[in-house]
């Protein structure tokens, strides 16, 4: 099993692994994915470990931290992806969460990102950044509940559409 980043009452937080394609080919599928985040043209698991490989995986080697898998303490089922990301045209690090819909509306998505907050203050970072899609309320919600506050837009790599960016200070949240 892959190193253990974060724990909560509820939840494990991991990085992620070539072994988690399954679950990253279900998860970057679902309709909340595509209509929120965008489809990644991740359709087979080939496509879904090359996923793993290029991006999670070699942000953990060039920076020591990225997306790391959620799952359920005890049973170890996946449940989604959280963690921190240095993107392209964006300053700071961004904090990205992504939950399989049958998992909304529990409180995982608010217990992740608290602790990948706790983790990346831990790390030494002091600002973090969020971005998502204006129609994204539900997140939107999650950031707000955990001290982010919205700055106004930006536009990120590779999309060309404005996103909406919020930011914290996890020094002091």
């Amino acid at each position: 099993m892959s190193e253990i980043v974060a724990q909560t009452p509820r939840l494990m937080l991991r990085r992620l692994d070539a072994a988690d394609a399954p679950f990253i080919l279900r998860l970057l599928n679902e309709p909340g994915w595509l209509r929120f985040i965008g489809d990644k043209n991740i359709h087979t698991l080939a496509a879904a470990e090359r996923y793993l490989v290029e991006g999670p995986m070699a942000m953990y080697t060039r920076l020591g931290f990225g997306l790391y898998l959620v799952a359920q303490q005890g049973s170890a089922e996946p449940i989604g992806i959280c963690g921190l990301i240095k993107r392209e045209g964006l300053e700071d690090v961004d904090l990205g969460f992504a939950l399989l819909q049958d998992h909304w509306g529990c409180g995982y998505a608010r217990e992740a990102a608290m602790a990948t907050l706790t983790h990346a203050r831990e790390l030494g970072l002091r600002r973090i950044v969020a971005i998502l899609s204006r129609e994204n309320d539900r997140s939107a919600r999650v950031l707000r509940s955990l001290g982010f506050v919205r700055e106004g837009e930006v536009v990120a790599p590779p999309g060309d559409k404005p996103l909406l960016l919020y930011s914290v200070n996890v020094s002091n949240a």
